[in-house]
């Protein structure tokens, strides 16, 4: 990779643009806006692409991060898409909600030396929307990326972290089947890894839409909905299924699914999404809920748009939140957007608040009040059963706790009541029971938290997998992708013991696979593209040869770019045979793009024929 030239080295992020807090405080709309190209190669260059890269270490997907910077500060954006769009399924969504100043941005030598850390997640936010308007190129970039393998394996493995666990280049699990109970990120990122790999995998999810967490907790105006529904469409694109209103352990369970359904391997992400409660006089009162029926009525439900949406909500006058992490922040902001005057009760002090400092400092610009140092002691109601107050004791903090954090206690005599109509518990939530309750042998914790192998994310039970919330218990997108990584390279194994070779035997190497696979039989874009190219007589790039057709993908294209086909194990290990079989792939793609077949379907296509010619 070429040196990056003209470092920046202005000491403070480049700023990231924002809608007006007086504006943004009465409507749903992304309130922070991305940068343009300018802006993220001027912030690109302000990374002095250590040798260290502690960046990579504080990913918990292995992005390389010292890599696409780069790409963007030479203006490549392909190839800085293809970079991390390879490590991450959900780039646009960890751009805008993981929390960089904790892990990538928070190792960064550009901050440890003085100033501010590159803006990591900005940079990786850009790209991804950039490839939404460039979709075609994009798609061009990954596909050859993938081909080839590019990149550095230095780039992924952290130095002085653990690499994250990846499946082996060439492993494939085609006839192999998974089924993935939960679609939240971590269900995202596992269902992705092994359908790139050719696995038939099965999403089950329980709610009417997809996405989890993604979908019904994180409001529009922190991750519009409209990403998400893209970055699910992308996954898929790759043959991944997806069945909606599907309760794993009320249907049928884990058990079932191995035994009478066929799967081979079973993935469980079912998240944290009970809700917890103080326990104190007063929660059932009218208009008092938790922070996740508010944000599930208003992101999944769509209730901020009624009565176009038929979703009612109660909105306050004066609205108290209790709690101080990221979802209390969403709480209080979606209820400021409702009408109210919101304010943030905490026991501890503002700096031991566990949220993003953007978020808070977000939620004070649109006139939310913190109010630290306090605790709920007593709800306080009407004769009607209506919430009127909250009565709070002042706190101050003692000696640290197990978390490493000040214990609070009670400042005896500090009794106030705060008057309000709308109270939000939003102090954390704990995994459901039901699918340990539903599934013989499977080990828990006392927190009911599912017991898995760290390194592979297996279970008690063999052929049955967890990670994500379900398994660490509630935190964050970018852990719990990083745990459906971990998972989908034990599943992996699990299903391809002897590695690649053994994947590709088990199912023939002579086989050719079928229009109907290449589509992934229900994806979205289904075989009939590929025909339609057939049926085009699809030429290369130079219009110099025949491409695969949909009956079989068994068509040669003899005059396609980049070097011939290997003839032996020794030719296809030289890097001119690798780098040729790269260009004809990407070659192959760009004819099927040319008539019309949909990008991700395309290098699907194309991925399969070369599969097909190096098993030759």
């Amino acid at each position: 990779m070429a040196k990056v030239l003209n470092y920046n080295r202005q000491g403070y992020k480049t700023p990231m643009p924002v809608l007006d807090p007086l504006e943004r405080a009465h409507t749903f709309s992304e309130v922070t806006l991305g940068y343009n190209a300018e802006r993220a190669v001027s912030e690109a260059r302000r990374c002095i692409q250590c040798s260290s890269r502690p960046c990579v270490a504080g990913c918990p997907v292995g992005v390389p991060i010292r890599e696409f910077v780069a790409l963007i500060a030479q203006r490549d954006f392909p190839g800085a898409y293809a970079a991390v769009k390879d490590a991450n399924a959900l780039p646009a969504i960890c751009g805008r909600v993981c929390p960089q100043e904790s892990q990538c941005e928070g190792v960064c030598m550009r901050g440890r030396k003085g100033g501010e850390p590159v803006g990591i997640g900005r940079l990786e936010r850009f790209i991804a929307d950039w490839a939404d308007d460039h979709a075609q190129e994009a798609a061009l970039a990954l596909a050859a990326r993938r081909a080839a393998h590019t990149g550095e394996l230095s780039e992924t493995t952290p130095l002085g972290g653990k690499a994250v666990p990846v499946i082996a280049p060439g492993t494939d699990l085609s006839g192999k089947r998974v089924a993935v109970v939960g679609s939240g990120p971590a269900s995202l990122t596992c269902a992705g890894e092994l359908a790139k790999h050719h696995a038939a995998v099965t999403v089950f999810e329980a709610l009417h839409e997809v996405g989890g967490v993604l979908t019904y907790g994180i409001p529009e105006f922190r991750l519009p909905k409209s990403l998400v529904a893209r970055e699910v469409a992308a996954i898929e694109a790759l043959g991944v299924k997806f069945e909606v209103n599907t309760v794993v352990g009320k249907l049928f369970d884990v058990r079932e699914l191995l035994d009478e359904r066929g799967f081979d391997a079973v993935f469980v992400a079912t998240g944290a999404g009970l809700p917890s409660y103080m326990g104190i006089e007063g929660e059932g009162l009218n208009g008092v809920c938790v922070a996740n029926e508010l944000l599930t009525r208003v992101n999944l439900m769509r209730a901020y748009e009624f009565p176009a949406y038929a979703t009612p909500v109660h909105a306050g006058q004066r609205c108290v939140v209790v709690g101080g992490g990221n979802v209390a922040m969403d709480a209080a902001r979606t209820a400021k957007r409702l009408g109210a005057d919101v304010t943030v009760v905490y026991r501890r002090g503002r700096s031991e608040m566990p949220a993003r400092a953007e978020e808070i400092r977000h939620a004070e610009e649109e006139g939310i009040e913190l109010c630290t140092l306090t605790n709920p002691v007593k709800l306080h109601g009407d004769e009607q059963g209506w919430l009127t107050g909250v009565e709070v004791v002042d706190m101050e903090l003692g000696e640290p706790d197990e978390s490493g954090r000040r214990r609070p206690r009670a400042v005896e005599g500090s009794n106030h009541v705060i008057p309000c109509d709308m109270y939000v518990i939003a102090i954390g939530n704990k995994t459901n029971p039901l699918i340990a309750q539903t599934t013989p042998g499977l080990d828990i914790t006392s927190r009911n938290l599912i017991v898995v192998d760290e390194e592979t994310g297996a279970t008690s039970v063999p052929g049955v997998f967890a990670g994500g919330d379900a398994v660490s218990g509630a935190a964050t997108v970018i852990l719990a992708m990083g745990a459906g990584k971990r998972a989908a390279a034990g599943i992996a194994a699990y299903l391809a013991p002897e590695g690649p070779a053994a994947a590709a035997g088990a199912e023939g190497a002579e086989r050719v696979a079928s229009a109907d696979e290449l589509a992934g039989a229900e994806g979205a874009a289904g075989a009939g593209e590929l025909a339609g190219a057939e049926a085009a007589g699809a030429k290369d790039a130079d219009g110099s040869g025949e491409l695969v057709g949909a009956a079989g993908c068994t068509k040669r294209a003899e005059g396609a770019a980049g070097a011939p086909a290997p003839e032996s194990p020794e030719h296809a290990a030289a890097p001119d045979a690798v780098s040729g079989a790269a260009e004809e792939e990407a070659a192959l793609m760009r004819a099927l793009l040319q008539v019309g077949v949909e990008a991700d379907l395309a290098a699907r296509a194309a991925a399969a024929v070369m599969r097909e010619r190096r098993a030759m």
